[in-house]
């Protein structure tokens, strides 16, 4: 069980602040990026002219947030938006801040959408939205100081062989204060709500019973939302003999799982759509944050997991997810999920963040039934990625389709029914993907019911269809078929499954060591 722990005592608090003259900017593009485009530093941003007055400038880099003015195509850019603000320009009768706005924009935010955090990081007028409620912050101090900035959420997990010792720093005394002990692996992994600025030191915990005499493994100086990894984990060893074997009996059980489920959502069991820009700013910056070991590690996978990954053939990397930001990503994701599948829904799962290296292959199949109803792949993060390695999806009527997904797109799909995976291998660089997962309400049993009135029929006979692009066309209407509901991502082989065999078949047609590409055997073209 993960656990969580209690806040840590709130020092600190007035270290790392400025007194030079706060800028003001009128660009975005002024703000301070680094050579990936991404901020290169927390920033609280509020208008400039009168509300810029009450701001004390001596408070400037409070929590490493750099305290910015903004003016015109700046202030509406990043203001604007917002519900009954005048975009055009600054307020200019403002009596006290308690008229004005902020907010505080995140470091590793990408350029592009720097101008949309998520809503509880803006102020206005004294209050926070926080998730749909209102909560009354009735000063800047404070506000810095809640989880809108400042206040940020962290995570340990060990694979050291011995339990590991944390200590939290008091930087005006440089008193080590005991916070907890670390056990083995991700499901001891602790969370806890601290500080930008704050700093941990990790300790064995053996062979002095001191621990303060034992090896330092790890200082952290908390600069974000993160995880953090004391060691490495170590995949068992995996022999490669026996694994078509399991990957065949693998293809059978998840064929006949995917007829188990009785009701559908959409007309084909999946569609592609795109993150809000605030969804993806946030989701972007906590990846990029946490991009490189010790805050990525191995996910742990065995035999006990199964061959759906083939994490002994290529590395398999992941990146937690704190849980109060995981459950705002949630909800806010939940409500694309209901608009798409029509019901309204419960969130029973977020998986994630999952890096895929060079190589990596995932088998065909369905998810749980009673919790993955209706669900979302969202595309966190590419990096030399030379060829797009393409979701495979099948339809309500197994045809297979290949769809081709960017940073912050995203694809709904009913994650029980309809069989996807990603057999061809990746073949050069990094995708990370986080996978989230919703069912009707209070009700673990929709599988086994009739299908609702109402709810689009699935589409089965589309008609005649014909290649008219090329084999390596994906997601560009490659094949054309009578009926053009079918959509643009029907797979180029133009096949589709009849059975477990079909789907072994297509594993082995696309898989690194086949030659010929795509002799998908007794599987049949539309």
């Amino acid at each position: 069980m993960i656990k969580p722990t209690l806040l840590l005592p709130l020092l600190a608090l007035l270290s790392h602040r400025g007194t030079h003259a706060v800028p003001t900017i009128t660009s975005l593009a002024d703000l301070p990026y680094n050579e990936d485009d991404r901020l290169s530093n927390h920033i609280f941003a509020y208008p400039a002219g009168k509300c810029a007055s009450f701001i004390d400038p001596d408070n400037d880099g409070m929590w490493q947030h750099k305290f910015v003015a903004l003016d015109g195509e700046a202030y509406g850019a990043v203001f604007g938006h917002l519900e009954d603000v005048d975009a055009a320009a600054p307020p200019a009768d403002a009596d006290s801040f308690l008229d004005c706005l902020a907010v505080c924009l995140e470091k590793g935010t990408l350029r592009s959408v720097v101008a949309r955090p998520l809503p509880h990081r803006y102020w206005k007028n004294g209050e926070v939205d926080d998730e749909g409620e209102h909560v009354r912050v009735d000063d800047v101090v404070k506000f810095l100081t809640t989880d809108s900035c400042g206040k940020v959420e962290y995570g340990f997990v060990s694979y050291h062989p011995n339990p590991v010792k944390v200590y939290w720093v008091d930087e005006r005394t440089g008193e080590r204060r005991f916070n907890q002990e670390l056990g083995h692996g991700e499901h001891e992994t602790s969370f806890i709500a601290t500080f930008v600025g704050h700093v941990f030191q990790f300790y064995d915990s053996q062979p002095n019973d001191d621990p303060l005499d034992n090896e330092m493994l790890y200082e952290l100086n908390v600069s974000n939302h993160g995880i953090v990894s004391i060691g490495r984990h170590e995949q068992p060893h995996m022999p490669r003999e026996g694994i078509e074997n399991e990957v065949r009996t693998t293809m059978m059980n998840e064929w006949r799982r995917h007829l188990v489920v009785k009701r559908t959502f959409s007309a084909l069991g999946f569609d592609k759509g795109r993150l809000p820009d605030d969804l993806y700013a946030s989701l972007g910056s906590y990846y990029y944050n946490n991009r490189d070991p010790p805050h990525k590690g191995l996910e742990e996978w065995g035999r006990h997991k199964g061959v759906f990954v083939n994490y002994w053939e290529t590395d398999v990397n992941f990146i937690q997810i704190p849980w109060h930001l995981k459950r705002r990503w949630q909800t806010r994701l939940r409500e694309l999920v209901e608009a798409w599948a029509g019901v309204e829904l419960e969130t029973t799962d977020m998986y994630g963040m999952r890096e895929y290296t060079k190589g990596a292959r995932l088998l065909t199949h369905v998810d749980r039934e009673s919790t993955h109803a209706a669900s979302l792949i969202v595309n966190i993060a590419q990096e030399n990625v030379s060829r797009p390695w393409t979701i495979e999806v099948h339809d309500h009527a197994d045809r297979l389709h290949e769809v081709v997904m960017e940073p912050g797109d995203i694809v709904y799909y009913e994650s029980a029914k309809a069989l996807h995976g990603r057999n061809t291998p990746l073949q050069s660089g990094n995708y990370i993907n986080l996978f989230t997962h919703y069912r009707p309400v209070d009700d673990p049993e929709w599988y086994l019911r009739d299908t609702p009135e109402g709810t689009p029929e699935p589409l089965m006979d589309v008609g005649k269809c014909s290649l008219a692009g090329e084999l390596d066309q994906y997601s560009e209407g490659a094949v054309q078929c009578d009926n053009h509901a079918i959509g643009p991502h029907v797979s180029p082989t133009m096949f589709y499954a009849r059975n477990g065999n079909d789907l072994f078949k297509w594993w082995k047609s696309v898989g690194p060591d086949e030659e010929g590409g795509n002799d998908v055997g007794d599987g049949e073209e539309l």
